[in-house]
């Protein structure tokens, strides 16, 4: 059982005046861990073994113990993996997402986080070409001169899904207006200030459908805009409440959507210092793109301040008043099959409130099927993602959270294995194995090696191709790229891996500990990239196949006639 120690919040005294996040303050007091004992932690240097704390607090600063590298290791390491090319260009050090799409034969990589964003030609991976370019470049001293092509105030690249729409007989992409938190809020009980600007934001918080008629943004033109504040759908910039959607929208080109947002003030049962909002689900009918419609909010226990029943379920949460987990849903549902196809199921990740099974069979009407919490693994995100790859093959779906502090100054994030093959009664049937340094390391554990240290996620829907059966690779941050081999669920064991090296020649030192931090897979052409903090490396590996280097030959996304060609080939597979 965790024990919490009651200290002030962040490094300053408590200054709330917004009032919800007063009212949650009060409702749960304060129970933020405290630094747990010396030697409750740490490497025991005779076994090589790291033991983790059993709950921390979040922290910006590193926590060195006895047995930490004093310097940034620049070896690399790899199995069953080769370095086919690598790129030291750099969007952003900290995190990125990415899309990859194919126009006229040739396949463009978009690499972007909010005002920073860069589009590659990778026709040929072994010599990509750099197209454009917006937002600031990032140096061995962080941004670098001025802002390229700077949007306008208040905009950017949101977190983005592209696929084809049959409707239309083109691209069409929606991109997810966030509030802005990191680089803006700290701590919500000390900056009311500037709680009280995420409360204003001056960006949409919601999502843009454009329509893509060519690789670059000259070609795009907007479709809709609409704000996640259904209870205010006309709200101006500025006036629009709550959190807007968070991460890549379940957009299959189809007539539905499904998106994590909070609608508003008043989901405010959450514990983490940058953020207001426990977000639920929202599903949109995109039957026109161009016009994009409500149809339903789906809301869980535990996330509505000044209501009794929600306020009764939080309170009861073992992380109540910690004032470091994050509660509510972090990235879209995940969705192995999509409505129109007849799926049925889609999976939540929900933080500190655990796993859910939704039924989104009638997206006018989300469902809760069944529920899963799990023991607190604080600090660090709870339950951020969920890989459903092998769901329909196997049953069995992949829920983790990610590291936050560095120096393993938390508790060990697992991936949980998730057996939901009765969906009404899930059940957890083991954990992936921790990876381990190779031998020729000067380290035992990868906590030794300074920075971060867990699972972030394998990807995204979004990928080229159909992801491999059995096969699950997971950026691991300081220890790169790690492919678990799953065929066997009851011996999952990593396969092949590529550990890149530190650099502290490219990388500024506040931004050196989030080593890699995404992959992203070509199953059409056997291809891992995976994106650091110094760069891009393109990687290929005997688990995935034979890579390619030529022109794909099908485009992605798919088309539907090719989606069904696709289905067929997948089921005569199992």
């Amino acid at each position: 059982m965790l024990s919490f120690g009651v200290q002030a919040s962040g490094d300053h005294e408590e200054n709330v005046k917004d009032k919800w996040v007063k009212h949650v303050s009060e409702l749960v007091g304060n129970k933020k861990p405290t630094d747990p004992a010396k030697g409750s932690y740490g490497m025991d240097l005779k076994t090589g073994i790291f033991t983790h704390p059993s709950a921390t607090a979040h922290t910006y600063e590193g926590k060195p113990f006895d047995g930490l590298l004093d310097y940034w290791d620049k070896e690399q390491y790899s199995k069953n993996m080769k370095v086919e090319a690598y790129y030291p260009i750099t969007v952003e050090p900290f995190h990125t997402w990415q899309n990859m799409v194919d126009f006229d034969g040739r396949r463009y990589l978009y690499q972007y986080v909010r005002r920073e964003l860069k589009i590659f030609d990778i026709t040929n991976p072994k010599k990509i070409e750099l197209l454009f370019t917006r937002g600031q470049n990032w140096g061995a001293n962080g941004p670098e001169g001025i802002e390229h092509n700077p949007y306008p105030e208040g905009d950017m690249f949101g977190a983005a899904s592209i696929q084809y729409n049959e409707k239309l007989g083109k691209y069409v992409m929606v991109q997810a207006f966030e509030i802005r938190r990191f680089g803006l809020l700290h701590d919500k009980m000390t900056e009311p200030d500037k709680v009280a600007a995420i409360r204003k934001a001056n960006h949409l918080k919601g999502f843009k459908v454009y329509e893509m008629n060519g690789p670059l943004p000259k070609d795009w033109k907007l479709l809709a805009e609409r704000t996640t504040d259904i209870g205010h759908p006309d709200a101006k910039i500025g006036e629009q409440q709550g959190s807007g959607v968070r991460d890549i929208p379940a957009y299959f080109g189809g007539d539905t959507m499904f998106v994590a947002a909070a609608p508003d003030a008043s989901y405010a049962l959450t514990e983490y210092g940058n953020d207001l909002y426990s977000a639920g689900y929202q599903s949109w009918d995109m039957s026109d793109p161009a016009n994009p419609t409500f149809l339903n909010q789906l809301t869980v226990p535990g996330q509505i301040a000044f209501n009794k029943e929600h306020e009764a379920v939080y309170k009861a949460n073992p992380r109540a008043g910690n004032r470091t987990s994050w509660m509510g849903a972090r990235m879209s549902l995940f969705i192995p099959t999509p409505v129109e196809k007849g799926g049925k199921y889609g999976y939540a990740a929900m933080g500190g409130l655990g796993f859910y099974v939704v039924d989104i069979s009638d997206p006018a009407d989300m469902k809760v099927v069944s529920h899963m919490n799990f023991a607190p693994s604080v600090a660090g995100t709870e339950g951020d993602f969920i890989d459903v790859s092998q769901v329909e093959k196997t049953g069995i779906v992949y829920f983790s959270g990610y590291p936050l502090n560095e120096d393993c100054f938390e508790p060990y994030k697992d991936v949980h294995m998730i057996d939901v093959s009765n969906p009404q009664k899930p059940f957890e049937v083991g954990v992936l194995p921790r990876p381990t340094p190779p031998a020729t390391a000067k380290f035992t554990d990868f906590c030794q090696r300074r920075g971060s240290f867990g699972p972030k996620r394998t990807g995204y829907y979004t990928q080229p191709g159909s992801p491999k059966e059995g096969i699950l690779p997971f950026n691991f941050y300081n220890a790169g790229l790690q492919v678990f081999d799953v065929s066997d669920t009851k011996n999952p064991k990593i396969t092949a891996y590529f550990v890149p090296p530190f650099n502290d020649e490219r990388v500024p030192d506040f931004a050196r500990g989030n080593l890699s931090h995404g992959v992203y897979v070509e199953y059409d052409r056997n291809l891992f990239w995976l994106f650091t903090n110094h760069g891009i490396y393109v990687l290929s590996s005997p688990v995935l196949g034979k890579p390619s280097f030529e022109a794909p030959t099908t485009p992605w996304p798919l088309r539907p006639e090719q989606a069904m060609a696709s289905d067929k080939v997948k089921s005569t597979k199992r």
